[in-house]
């Protein structure tokens, strides 16, 4: 399952969902504002700017990536 680290108003991460919605893949989505524990993890990954996608595999992007949602669904 992919878990995505957000913010709330973050455009790119409603569009992050949507497309995974659309694909009918499952997600969980973690407020960074809510839960500091995830907040240090995102940073620490080096990233400092929502959303961030990770993956039960490890793999991890920032921002709304199309091509790797896609990769995700066919997968």
């Amino acid at each position: 399952m992919l878990t995505i680290y957000t913010t709330p108003g973050c455009t790119d991460c409603n569009a992050t969902r949507k497309a995974l919605t659309r694909r009918g893949l499952p997600y969980r989505t973690v407020d960074l504002t809510t839960d500091s524990k995830a907040m240090d993890y995102v940073r620490g990954l080096g990233y400092a700017q929502a959303p961030v996608c990770v993956t039960d595999t490890g793999e991890h992007w920032s921002g709304f990536r199309p091509d790797r949602l896609t990769m995700l669904a066919r997968a």
